[in-house]
């Protein structure tokens, strides 16, 4: 039994002796993965290297999540869905991603591997799934890398809009590169404190919000007053029917609101690179989630209640996303007549971005490796230096952020748009694979008689929440683009809310054509290749003991 994926000395996962039918499958699928996919033998794990703490993880997952969809999206969130339907948006999202990390985490933390997602789908349920969901996720990050990158010239026009955007996105993609292509480590440390600066300007602009509807500035106190005009809502196309209307707004909103979520999944991705990932990725799951989610409902709801959903710079930022002057931080700061605050919430909104784009070509370049490492990706993007970089798959990626010159033309504002709904429809296939990996990683459990009990990190109601995030997942994807239905067929907007869609399609049909791969049967997942590594590391760690040694270690950690 040498050549079976789960073989370990002869024994099964639960300790009792293989069988042959066990033997037999083992063998099956062995011979399946080599002829649709990579050797285990022959193609070994990447040699990436355990350097990044629990720190680190918890802020890249942050820093990867809170960027211009928080900071400048937000404001379209508002413009389009009103206070309460954004609010509403983005809590009922909030729940979905609660699904996907629940469920993200009982695999990563059981086999935390480079690549995880292309693998896990690979591996649980079909090699052409992994295919494709990782082709397409990866896309979602190399094109939100030139998001990001227009966006920090679009901040920087702020103060002088003679500076052409060009010119910054040149200097700080070589900037991105050089800090891509330094050991993790380096990258981890840059995150936290990157990292660090948005969580305090989100705590700031709630206070400030506080303070603002309390009465502090020069429109007095205000109360709930946005909320009974312009309205809770903003209605949507539909003449004569109001809820219709209203509920057209909320749902539009979903998309902006995945959007501003994505990178919350980052957790999975650096656990090939995380020091004891049996403890501190599920830490980093509890404590990330919650933080995120704290940190956006609250946004959401002091944004909405601040300034009005009808204002001036929200509605210009609803036509033109990109715009910096849009943020709503910038917009409530006008209203309370700050005449200062605008520039250093600028200011800040640069470090978010440059931090946001950090974490794209880091997320996507591991990608890459979990792709190559299946046979989906050239093997040239598994090789790394000696400390662990993976300069090929950095480069690749970085390469696509190139396409933020394109909105230097004079439909850029399109250009803009349309990645921004490619990228957030890609960020809701992604998460609607990870909801049936993980319910494929629990029939995999029951055919080899594992309990969920030994697992690392045992998620709460399961597996009803992944059937939950599966099924909303896949009502958003299908649905979103509703709105080019109505009032005539719309092909321009259709292709912009489904274009993400059809990639997938055409990938896995691709693929599932010229390699012909079978579905992966529960008793023949791989559920040991990388576990087992993980399970032969050692690590000491020494925990605090005065109290504020444990609250630091709590809130960094």
């Amino acid at each position: 039994m040498a050549g079976a994926p789960w073989s370990d000395k002869g024994k099964t996962e639960s300790g009792g002796p293989i069988t042959q039918v066990e033997a037999h499958a083992a063998n099956q699928h062995e011979v399946d993965y080599e002829k649709h996919g990579a050797s285990r033998e022959s193609n070994p794990l990447p040699d990436l290297k355990r350097k990044l703490k629990s720190r680190h993880l918890q802020m890249i997952a942050i820093g990867g999540t809170i960027g211009t969809g928080l900071f400048i999206g937000s404001g379209t969130a508002i413009a389009n869905a009103g206070p309460v339907g954004a609010l509403i948006a983005y809590i009922f999202v909030g729940t979905i991603v609660y699904s996907v990390m629940s469920a993200l985490g009982e695999i990563a933390t059981y086999i935390p591997i480079p690549g995880a997602f292309t693998s896990y789908a690979a591996r649980l349920i079909d090699p052409s799934l992994g295919f494709s969901m990782g082709w397409i996720y990866w896309f979602s990050w190399a094109s939100t890398f030139a998001l990001e990158l227009t966006a920090t010239g679009l901040i920087i026009q702020f103060w002088d809009e003679s500076i052409p955007i060009a010119i910054f996105i040149a200097i700080f993609w070589v900037m991105i590169v050089i800090f891509n292509m330094l050991p993790v480590g380096f990258y981890g440390e840059m995150e936290f404190w990157f990292s660090s600066i948005k969580v305090l300007t989100v705590i700031g602009f709630m206070i400030f919000a506080i303070c603002m509807n309390a009465g502090v500035g020069k429109e007095g106190y205000i109360g709930f007053r946005y909320w009974v005009h312009p309205g809770p809502f903003v209605p949507h196309l539909i003449e004569g029917n109001p809820a219709l209307a209203k509920f057209i707004g909320f749902w539009s909103c979903l998309i902006q609101a995945g959007f501003s979520y994505q990178g919350t999944e980052l957790v999975g991705i650096a656990a090939g690179e995380t020091e004891n990932p049996r403890k501190t990725v599920p830490a980093a799951i509890r404590k990330t989630f919650f933080r995120i989610v704290f940190f956006f409902i609250l946004t959401i709801f002091f944004i909405g209640i601040v300034v009005p959903s009808d204002d001036p710079g929200l509605v210009a930022s609803g036509v033109d996303a990109s715009n910096a002057n849009g943020s709503p931080f910038v917009v409530a700061a006008r209203r309370a007549g700050v005449n200062v605050l605008p520039s250093i919430i600028n200011a800040v909104l640069l470090t978010v971005v440059l931090s946001a784009a950090n974490s794209n070509v880091y997320s996507g370049s591991r990608i890459l490796i979990g792709l190559a490492q299946e046979g989906f990706a050239p093997r040239l993007f598994k090789r790394t230096s000696k400390g662990g970089v993976p300069y090929y798959a950095v480069a690749f990626t970085a390469l696509f952020g190139l396409l933020g010159f394109l909105n230097v033309s004079n439909s850029g504002s399109t250009v803009f748009s349309w990645l921004l709904q490619i990228s957030g429809v890609a960020g809701f296939i992604t998460w609607a694979s990870l909801n049936g990996c993980h319910l494929a990683f629990q029939r995999a459990l029951h055919a080899r008689n594992i309990s969920r009990d030994v697992l690392p990190y045992k998620a709460i109601l399961q597996p009803w929440l992944s059937w939950y995030g599966l099924f909303f997942n896949c009502l958003i994807i299908l649905t979103q683009g509703f709105t080019s239905f109505i009032g005539g067929f719309d092909v321009q907007g259709f292709f912009i809310n489904y274009l993400s869609l059809i990639l997938f399609v055409v990938l896995y049909l691709g693929h599932k054509i010229i390699f012909r791969p079978a579905f992966v049967k529960p008793i023949e997942a791989d559920l040991d290749t990388g576990r087992t590594t993980a399970d032969s590391e050692h690590w000491e760690t020494a925990e605090p003991t005065t109290w504020y040694g444990k609250l630091w270690h709590w809130i960094s950690g």
